[in-house]
């Protein structure tokens, strides 16, 4: 557990908060209050050309997801899905070329979202987890450790699929499912942005927010030491 003046920004139950309004306050472990030069000398990065109109761009998609902000008082009308946003962005950002890395368990999705991209005019590439079909045995994985025990099992290789759009010179990347971890070695091996589409959730229809929302009833078994 982290102590009082850890960074505990998610268990902060202050109302009117400091990171909301500059007439706002916080606890003691409160960031925006604690690390006012911190937050200044981080700032400069927002300067850096690329940085700003990327920075820039993102709060000006992220404002055109809801309707009617002229009205006030203002009740936020959301009106956009994800990938509506995604294309927004993009254009937005003048990428030609739009990569991406999906899980093969997720291969429908992919295309729906390759057909998307195309219908909005951008040059698309796509990789599947699987590429290369190396044996899970080249990580050291044992028999028993697989999904599909005494079968050939092909490994999910997210640092090929990265390189591979690498060389395609992709502008940005977006993820399709790729498991826990994976995504993780996509994200440090991409050279373009990364943004992510779907989540992989394999019990929850690929919504993994679902688990959050019902942790206190139905899920509640996961705020246990060690949920199975």
């Amino acid at each position: 557990m982290g102590e009082a003046n850890d960074v505990q920004c998610a268990v902060c139950s202050v109302k009117d908060r400091a990171c909301r309004s500059p007439e706002g306050h916080g606890p003691s472990f409160c960031p925006t209050e604690k690390f006012q030069q911190t937050v200044k000398e981080i700032l400069k990065e927002y300067k850096k050309e690329e940085i700003q109109e990327f920075a820039r761009m993102a709060s000006v998609q992220e404002a055109e997801c809801y309707a009617n902000r002229h009205i006030k008082p203002y009740v936020f009308h959301p009106v956009k899905p994800r990938v509506q946003e995604i294309c927004e962005f993009a254009e937005k950002m003048s990428y030609t070329k739009i990569g991406i890395a999906f899980c093969a368990g997720l291969h429908s999705e992919a295309r729906a979202l390759h057909d998307i991209l195309k219908a909005h005019g951008f040059d698309v590439v796509s990789v599947i987890c699987k590429v290369g079909c190396t044996p899970k045995e080249v990580l050291g994985i044992k028999e028993d450790e697989k999904i599909n025990i005494g079968e050939f099992e092909p490994m999910c290789s997210p640092i090929v699929q990265a390189e591979l759009l690498n060389r395609e010179k992709t502008d940005f990347n977006v993820l399709v499912g790729l498991c826990v971890g994976h995504d993780s070695l996509f994200f440090k091996y991409s050279n373009a942005p990364v943004t992510v589409l779907v989540a992989k959730d394999r019990v929850l229809a690929h919504n993994p927010a679902g688990a959050l929302y019902t942790s206190s009833t139905y899920y509640r078994r996961l705020k246990a030491a060690k949920a199975e």
